[in-house]
């Protein structure tokens, strides 16, 4: 039976996890090589905004001694039944999984690891990676056989940022252990912890579904982001297309939607988040013979640059112009900028020699100065503007809040025509020759 709980890296996902943990009365120590994160954890205070629940939920299990926060990774394992791994696997400049944090991480964990623990390894990761590569390296840091000595599985965590509670509940908890009783252990650990909400649209109950095999895990977290790609990647094609005919790409997509077989995504400026781009390339670095997923990855990257050549035709060239960019965040109402577009909308601007000007809501001036912006402010001269993030502010801007704009490219659909009527505007995948009403945006 299950008493003790470490939880390896303690992010926007790791945490909200522990806490939920630590909420159905196991003690819970949280791992993380931050110290500041982890004093903040042992405090009981919130080291990130942004997530529903979490503050009061920290409180009550740091107050009821349930949950603390330590550097010490391998002394926490060591007095542990079960560690679950969301240690982040990034991409390199060229877009290899570069393993170094999560191969540092294993190497702790293997050095504390006790016999009869189970280790489960949430962080995406190519298929076979958790047998072949995970495995050995607990094997031969610890002495112990996975599948004899400790149980081994993968499971993916499938929760966004801002729902994460919601999240855990509503969807199926995936599991797959690299044999039977790795998967028969976790799946159990995972029923003692997690809730589930009735889904009568599943085709079997919610609740946690043993995959088989670690490989099958991976797999479908992997399939399941990369498919959302490939579909956005798609929708920006058509999207293109659609400009160019004088066709409204966001009415063909709802009317294509209402045949149920069709489940085409929006298009947009810019695909964001440490996931959607990000786990196509750990895919590819399993199959390196599929070609869609690689494919997709290079229409998306592209579209910031096809914004700002928008811009520049619409506003007779960009050269000496301050372009006020809308939005660093990736998504609306996320404060959050990992693989954000903003950066490559900055870059295509400077090739310009335009000057490029950033707002965002969620941001101060010094946090964006941090990411190697230049903040703007509505209310101040600008030339141009394009619009990357849908935050619901800028639904309602109108040109008097931008003084001197001569030129819009709105890259989320969520700008109101009838306010823009005097200032050439534009909007991705709206034709010239269609007129259409304003939409409510959707956040990829």
């Amino acid at each position: 039976m299950t008493s003790s709980v470490t939880v390896v890296g303690l992010g926007k996902i790791g945490l909200p996890l522990a806490v939920q943990i630590a909420g159905k009365g196991l003690r819970v120590r949280g791992a993380d090589l931050n110290p500041e994160l982890t004093g903040l954890v042992a405090a009981g205070r919130v080291p990130f905004a942004g997530e529903p629940g979490l503050a009061e939920q920290l409180e009550e299990a740091v107050t009821a001694g349930l949950l603390t926060a330590t550097t010490d990774t391998t002394g926490a394992v060591a007095e542990s039944d079960v560690v679950v791994v969301l240690v982040p696997l990034v991409t390199d400049a060229a877009g290899r999984p570069d393993y170094s944090a999560i191969d540092a991480a294993t190497a702790a964990i293997a050095a504390g690891l006790r016999a009869g623990s189970l280790v489960s390894y949430e962080t995406t990761l190519p298929v076979h990676t958790t047998r072949q590569r995970l495995g050995p390296a607990l094997a031969v840091g610890s002495g112990l056989r996975p599948g004899r000595d400790f149980w081994l599985c993968h499971s993916p965590e499938r929760v966004s940022s801002g729902t994460i509670f919601a999240d855990l509940r509503r969807y199926p908890k995936l599991v797959g252990g690299i044999d039977a009783g790795s998967g028969k252990s976790a799946g159990a650990f995972y029923e003692s912890v997690l809730d589930f909400d009735e889904r009568p649209d599943l085709a079997r109950p919610n609740g946690v579904w043993d995959l088989g095999s670690a490989e099958a895990a991976e797999l479908t977290k992997l399939a399941e982001t990369t498919y959302r790609d490939v579909n956005i990647a798609l929708a920006n094609e058509f999207a293109r297309f659609a400009a160019a005919t004088g066709i409204d790409v966001y009415q063909v997509v709802e009317a294509a939607n209402s045949q149920p077989f069709s489940h085409l995504h929006r298009p947009g400026i810019s695909v964001g988040g440490h996931c959607i781009p990000v786990y196509p390339r750990l895919y590819l670095a399993g199959d390196p013979a599929a070609r869609l997923p690689a494919v997709a990855r290079q229409v998306n990257e592209a579209v910031p640059a096809q914004a700002v050549q928008l811009l520049a035709e619409l506003a007779g060239g960009l050269s000496g112009l301050r372009v006020a960019v809308l939005g660093a965040a990736y998504r609306s109402g996320v404060k959050e900028t990992a693989f954000s577009g903003v950066f490559a909308l900055a870059a295509e601007l400077e090739l310009r020699a335009a000057a490029a000007i950033v707002h965002d809501p969620l941001y101060s001036d010094s946090e964006l100065r941090g990411l190697g912006l230049t903040p703007y402010h509505l209310g101040e001269p600008c030339d141009a503007v394009i619009v990357h993030t849908d935050h619901r502010e800028y639904s309602l801007l109108t040109p008097e809040d931008l003084p001197g704009v001569r030129a819009l490219v709105d890259g989320r659909a969520i700008t109101d025509a009838a306010l823009w009527e005097s200032t050439p505007r534009r909007v991705l995948g709206i034709g010239v020759q269609s007129a259409s009403p304003q939409r409510t945006p959707a956040a990829h």
